[in-house]
């Protein structure tokens, strides 16, 4: 059984382990090129939550983060490909539902672009889908690096 553990700063080892993570699985075009970026990025986050998944050993095998971008609560997670389809990604994604009524991100919705490893970067659409995401498809994100479309969650009115 994994869980989750929410905290306000990272140590040194945790954004290594971070930073190995997100390398491996976002796509080649995405990764940081050091812990130097790494860091320049993180200190972009306004109001950063991390949540950190850890397996029975404490070792993190995925992570979410929380921040704000003009009064919007965004979010991106991401987890070892090795601990894909067995519920730990929506583990996570549970984590931020439980602190926010809304989350904003986006999501690559193609299956063009590969990772550092040279294995393809698949689309997690029916991933954000399966959990109560809606795609917004009019509202894209369109860079030199990132094609991706809006992802939004609300909580649902009791």
């Amino acid at each position: 059984m994994c869980n989750v553990e929410h905290v306000n700063d990272l140590t040194a080892q945790e954004k290594d382990n971070l930073l190995s993570i997100w390398n491996a699985e976002y796509p080649t075009r995405l990764c940081m090129p050091g812990i130097t970026e790494f860091n320049d990025y993180l200190g972009t986050l306004i109001n950063p939550d991390y949540f950190l998944l850890k397996d029975k050993d404490s070792a993190v095998i995925g992570w979410a983060t929380l921040f704000s971008v003009g009064g919007i609560r965004c979010f991106f997670i991401m987890l070892k490909g090795a601990w894909h389809g067995r519920g730990y990604g929506t583990q996570l994604l549970n984590a931020l539902k439980a602190r926010e009524d809304t989350l904003f991100g986006w999501a690559v919705d193609h299956d063009n672009d590969v990772k550092a490893d040279g294995r393809p970067y698949l689309s997690p659409i029916n991933f954000y889908r399966k959990n109560d995401f809606v795609v917004n498809s009019d509202l894209r994100l369109e860079t030199d690096v990132l094609s991706a479309v809006n992802i939004i969650w609300r909580a649902s009115a009791p």
